[in-house]
């Protein structure tokens, strides 16, 4: 059984403090990485963006890739492509 913090000792955030502090930690706590697996949800929006998801058994990250990386691709992205990615 654990005791209850008063709440003067416990650090409160809101939902935008929060979301900037994830936003943050992934942004510097990964600044760029490779990701491999499946492309899933490919869909290449009328601005030229591409958004989907890269997925395996375990988990799933969606992703965007926008209009000027993706015109430089060498290949056509489609549903259950494996992929290596680098990522930010």
């Amino acid at each position: 059984m654990s005791a209850e913090l008063p709440l003067a000792t416990r650090q409160v955030l809101s939902p935008t403090q929060l979301a900037l502090a994830a936003r943050e930690l992934l942004e510097h706590g990964f600044p760029l990485l490779w990701l491999q697996g499946e492309i899933s949800n490919f869909l290449r929006a009328r601005s030229g963006h591409w958004y989907f998801t890269i997925k395996d058994a375990g988990a799933q990250i969606r992703c965007a890739m926008f209009r000027p990386r993706a015109m430089l691709l060498r290949f056509a992205p489609s549903d259950g492509q494996q992929v290596l990615l680098r990522a930010r």
